[in-house]
């Protein structure tokens, strides 16, 4: 039975304000959110969304507003400080010590009197997890752990500083589907119970399906405050984004599909002897998306860039050419040559002028860095490349003075269009997108995946690797599902269920691949 909620917020802020610089990342916030309620925090990358929460939690200290917790105004100017009103937040990045075991992570830094016992320790996490639903081993070691176990140990160690007030940072982005519903039922249950529970996020469907309410910034301001259940998808992406967004992928059905890329046993390994890539087998045809699934850090990256000749892996990387109906092993090849003959990868990384972008460089400069020339242009295409650039500029609205700015004067995210655009400027034979749209707004992300879906209707083999499922099943033709540096198989995007691809994601035998 769901717990009394109090009229009193648990906690209310009044006019947040926060600057980094000439950045306003808060621009007078209000926020409330009482016990016995799930509230959601809805908004684009850069909309202000964590800085709000680091300033509750005591990282960040606000430059104008107030706090209040229970009625009462407070000053909260550390996590120590936090803690002493019952706020704890789980961070996306998790701060655990991979040596020590979960109820050693949990006592670390708690100032208690007496000796610290670890078997009370270990006694109260499991009266925790039972209490809750959580399911954990307080004597496991975190380098033993899964990505959600992990998690879990983030949550009780701020129950267990009787925590009343709790914040959860985009907390199924590293989460398979089944996981993602082990973890709402944990809120549910902990709602239930008198918390007061705020969740980050920007994916619409958990909002909806999750929380009660629903608060909206937009680039860093309050854009109001919503009852789930009196709002849609289509109402939250226009407070979101300020403005009326179609959202819809116009996905094709694969054409003239010929194998353009094989890879067959692949396998990858540190320095140091650990595996990262376990007998990898797959074929990417021409026409077709093939989208990569997996929960993060199961090697999608290492694969792609062990493609590009990025990395010396074992095993074959086919490339059949459709110049000179060749095939060739790209293990021969250096990476530029690679490149040279149609495959690219387009993999957004935290420092996006590491990948061939050179700052003080401007747009069109950086656009036709690696010759471009012989490719045909998607983008209505001219040859000229000042007109490809403001036609890059144009379809992917990248915030620029003109073509002519330096890249390095661009925020994060036009960086980022920039950078896409110009490999899908390209025409390339074989495209592997990573992550093409993290950060970006969501008008710009269904530009990005609209604009993949012609890159296939021209013929080239798209690899699509994502980070929301929702999308990839939308967009790719199949799904490669990665586990643990292995492939748990091959499914058909317009077929599988999103419950069958979560399974496959979190599954630890060892399966290969079929095609």
């Amino acid at each position: 039975m769901q717990a009394q909620k109090s009229e009193v917020p648990a906690i209310r802020l009044e006019g947040i304000t926060k600057q980094f610089g000439s950045v306003i990342a808060n621009d007078h916030v209000d926020l409330s959110v009482k016990h016995g309620q799930i509230l959601a925090i809805l908004g684009e990358n850069g909309s202000g969304k964590t800085t709000l929460m680091n300033m509750i939690a005591g990282i960040y200290f606000p430059d104008h507003g107030r706090i209040f917790v229970d009625g009462e105004e407070v000053v909260i100017r550390s996590p120590k400080d936090a803690f002493k009103y019952g706020i704890g937040m789980i961070h996306q990045h998790f701060k655990l010590v991979d040596v020590f075991t979960a109820a050693e992570n949990i006592m670390l830094g708690l100032e208690e009197k007496g000796k610290f016992s670890i078997k009370q320790c270990e006694k109260r996490v499991k009266e925790i997890s039972e209490q809750y639903g959580f399911e954990l081993d307080p004597s496991k070691k975190i380098y033993e752990m899964s990505v959600s176990e992990k998690q879990t140990v983030e949550i009780i160690k701020v129950l267990y500083r009787n925590a009343n007030i709790l914040i959860l940072d985009e907390p199924t982005a590293v989460l398979a589907p089944q996981e993602t519903e082990k973890l709402f039922n944990v809120l549910r249950k902990m709602r239930d119970d008198g918390k007061a529970i705020i969740i980050i996020t920007h994916k619409l469907h958990e909002v909806l399906s999750l929380s009660d309410q629903v608060t909206v910034l937009c680039k860093g301001k309050y854009a109001g405050t919503v009852d789930t259940d009196k709002t849609n998808e289509s109402q939250l992406t226009e407070m979101m984004v300020g403005k009326k967004v179609t959202l819809s992928i116009d996905r094709s059905e694969p054409k003239n599909c010929t194998p353009r890329l094989k890879v067959d046993n692949l396998n990858y390994s540190l320095k140091d002897g650990t595996q990262i890539l376990k007998n990898i087998s797959f074929t990417v045809n021409s026409g077709e998306i093939l989208g990569i699934a997996g929960v993060a850090g199961s090697g999608q990256r290492e694969l792609l860039e062990c493609i590009a000749g990025l990395r010396k892996s074992e095993g074959e990387i086919l490339y059949f050419d459709p110049k000179s109906e060749e095939t060739i092993d790209l293990h021969s090849k250096k990476p530029l040559e690679i490149r040279e003959m149609g495959v690219r990868l387009s993999f957004v990384p935290e420092d996006r002028l590491g990948m061939g972008l050179v700052g003080n460089m401007d747009i069109i400069d950086n656009i036709l860095l690696r010759d471009y020339r012989n490719g045909k242009l998607v983008f209505l295409d001219k040859s000229d490349s000042k007109e490809l650039a403001e036609q890059i500029i144009k379809d992917l609205e990248v915030v620029t003075p003109n073509a002519s700015t330096p890249v390095r004067l661009l925020s994060g995210g036009n960086v980022q269009k920039v950078l896409v655009g110009r490999e899908i400027a390209a025409s390339p034979t074989v495209l592997m997108a990573a992550y093409p749209v993290r950060g970006l707004d969501i008008n710009s992300s269904y530009t990005i995946y609209n604009l993949l879906n012609k890159q296939k209707e021209n013929g080239s083999a798209v690899v699509f690797v994502g980070e929301d499922l929702d999308v990839l099943m939308a967009l790719s033709d199949r799904i490669l599902v990665m586990c643990a540096g292995a492939v748990s198989g091959v499914v058909d995007a317009r077929t599988a269920t999103k419950e069958e691809i979560g399974l496959m994601m979190i599954r630890n035998k060892h399966q290969k691949g079929n095609n």
